[in-house]
């Protein structure tokens, strides 16, 4: 966000400063968090289950912010600094959020979906850096906090921005689009992930479909060609949908190779040649994740060879099937959520790794969080697939009495238990995947049983 007094950050807000020196500039962007603010923001007192930000506004002027927004305030006037009341923080953040997108002059591309999110905006990043200065969201700043922070920490020089929107309740989607204005919208796929709150894939799929609406008519959705729901979604917006895929669809993937650790393809895009790409990462489900951030690419006018590169030379976010090795022992780390389909991608990843010599492959399996009513028969299914892969199945924790049950495996209460067996049992040659949702804190187990210096 660029420079402005606290003056018109008020009248943008449609509030007025109620303390302090209306002149003061904001120089550095905005903060919800004392901990991490920098001299010359503006701070956001937002109220919370746990906080209230307007606790620590007094501190944050004292720690060198430009300005607090307060829908309260009786400090007194400060010492430096300003205040601006409004009647809510949160709708004050995303207004502001608003204002600043209404200032940037470039083309957003918004990712949602049950599974893959933050993979796909990874590798929409590393394709469209090929080319612009790009804008990404990080960490998991996607919902109606952290879509508004993304939006404000974009630089007016940034070519292009990939910004993910999460949900987990009913109406959530439809505010960011508002915010966010993407012209390019990408969704993973329609699983059952947050199905508590959302009743049935159906209603996951209205809510998705949400991006699909918000899109323009000069505007592109993609997704999947293997997504059921693909056709449901096109009849939902205005803009052009193209179908992506294995094999299949206007962007695919021919000749795949899915490796350990690795997946090697042929991206075809019509009307472009054929280039070679290698992901860092095994998984068909991360190659159709590859795919949607090359539609996006090719859409900005970008060849299928830088598409490649960017592909090719990406980074991915902690947590998404990372693959290291631990005294011979290959350990992949997909710890970040887990829902059904995620949790059958990963074992199915985790079905092609070759092992010899008697490795085996392990799968250690946490909860998967808000399933409400089918929570059982979710748990139940994962087992049952662990079990016709021939993965062995280790499951911690309260919740996945069931997935051991049905995995023929072993069931662990504790994480610490579970990290004591693994110390002891594993061996040279074996192939573990650790996964479970963000409850389960299942890289607690990982990391305790295969330690990284």
């Amino acid at each position: 966000m660029r420079t402005i007094p606290a003056s018109q950050l008020a009248e943008i807000l449609g509030a007025r400063v109620v303390a302090g020196n209306p002149e003061t500039l904001v120089t550095a962007g905005v903060s919800t968090d004392t901990r991490t603010i920098a001299p010359g923001s503006a701070f956001f007192a937002l109220r919370g289950d746990r906080f209230d930000g307007h606790a620590f506004a007094a501190q944050a002027l004292a720690a060198g912010a430009a300005a607090v927004v307060v829908d309260a305030w009786d400090g007194g006037s400060p010492a430096s600094g300003a205040v601006v009341e409004v009647s809510d923080t949160l709708l004050a953040l995303q207004r502001l959020a608003c204002w600043w997108r209404s200032q940037l002059r470039i083309p957003v591309v918004a990712i949602t979906g049950s599974n893959g999110k933050t993979s796909t905006k990874d590798f929409t990043a590393a394709v469209l850096s090929r080319r612009f200065k790009v804008s990404a969201t990080k960490g998991n700043l996607n919902n109606h906090i952290g879509v508004p922070l993304t939006v404000l920490a974009t630089a007016e020089d940034c070519g292009a921005a990939v910004w993910e929107m999460g949900m987990n309740h009913p109406g959530e989607i439809a505010p960011l689009c508002e915010i966010a204005r993407p012209e390019i919208g990408i969704i993973t796929n329609i699983g059952t992930a947050h199905i508590e709150f959302m009743g049935s894939r159906e209603g996951i799929a209205e809510e998705k479909g949400m991006l699909a609406r918000a899109l323009p008519a000069d505007g592109t959705l993609f997704a999947p060609a293997a997504c059921e729901f693909f056709e449901y979604l096109s009849q939902r917006t205005k803009a052009h949908a193209i179908p992506v895929g294995n094999g299949r669809g206007a962007i695919r993937a021919e000749a795949l190779e899915c490796g350990d650790g690795f997946s090697r393809f042929n991206l075809i895009i019509e009307g472009q040649p054929p280039a070679e790409v290698v992901l860092p990462v095994g998984g068909r489900h991360m190659v159709t994740n590859a795919l949607l951030a090359a539609g996006a690419g090719w859409k900005l006018g970008l060849t299928s060879a830088e598409i490649a590169e960017g592909l090719s030379g990406v980074t991915l976010t902690s947590g998404r099937l990372r693959r290291f090795e631990w005294n011979g022992i290959r350990i992949y780390d997909d710890t970040y959520n887990a829902n059904p389909e995620s949790m059958a991608a990963a074992l199915e990843t985790l079905a092609e790794v070759p092992v010899a010599n008697g490795g085996r492959r392990i799968a250690v399996l946490g909860r998967m969080g808000e399933q409400g009513g089918h929570a059982l028969a979710a748990h139940r299914r994962t087992g049952e697939l662990a079990a016709r892969l021939g993965i062995a199945v280790v499951a911690v924790g309260e919740g996945t009495e069931e997935l051991a049950e049905a995995g023929r495996g072993r069931h662990f209460d504790e994480g610490p238990a579970a990290a004591g067996w693994l110390s002891a049992d594993a061996r040279e040659g074996d192939a573990i995947l650790f996964k479970g949702s963000r409850s389960a804190a299942i890289e607690r187990v990982m990391n305790s049983a295969f330690p990284r210096s």
